[in-house]
């Protein structure tokens, strides 16, 4: 009875893990929105949004003082 339970969610689990890896694999497929990355790894795109990587703020300024 226990190793059939076990048997019954190994096989579930295994099934649940393919179908998501199937979905997203058709998803990241169909999407024309991704785009390649060229022959340095840089993928570029076509947003008009300037890229923020960092904003000057208090907390930044604690973890900055307690880093060094």
């Amino acid at each position: 009875m226990e190793n059939s339970r076990r048997n019954f969610i190994k096989k579930a689990a295994i099934v649940t893990t393919g179908a998501v890896a199937g979905a997203t694999v058709m998803a990241a497929n169909s999407n024309p929105s991704v785009k390649q990355a060229d022959g340095n790894g840089v993928v570029i795109g076509k947003s008009k949004k300037k890229e923020i990587l960092y904003k000057h703020t208090p907390a930044w300024e604690e973890f900055y003082k307690k880093a060094k």
